[in-house]
């Protein structure tokens, strides 16, 4: 059963943190439901889609949407946020065991990301 507690997301803090700090982003850490270890990243450097005002990307297919140094961000803040973590889930028989849950928002529906820096693209 996926549990995630306040005291698992302080230890996660400094390294997700570092990772927010290394590319020049701000977010926020919480965790949601007890289950689900949520990084709110509200502004930085590094440019969404030109039609995107929020985003909240897949986490198990972020090769798919992103590319160039958006894409090395969200991968170490996912790595960040995995530290610990485990899945030994089997889709077919329809079991589910992870540590806990990640979820990455970039923006919000009522408070957009904001780009820092219109020089830096996805």
């Amino acid at each position: 059963m996926a549990y995630m507690t306040q005291e698992n997301k302080k230890e996660l803090t400094p390294a997700i943190k570092a990772v927010l700090k290394k590319y020049g982003m701000k977010g926020s850490i919480a965790v949601r439901n007890y289950s689900t270890l949520v990084v709110n990243v509200k502004e930085g450097r590094l440019a969404l889609q030109s039609d995107k005002s929020y985003d909240s990307p897949n986490v198990y297919g972020l090769d798919r949407h992103y590319s160039g140094e958006m894409l090395n961000f969200l991968t170490e803040l996912r790595k960040a946020m995995n530290n610990g973590n485990h899945d030994n889930s089997d889709i077919q028989t329809d079991y589910f065991d992870v540590g806990w849950y990640i979820t990455i928002n970039l923006g919000n529906w009522n408070r957009p990301y904001v780009c820092t820096e219109s020089a830096v693209t996805q």
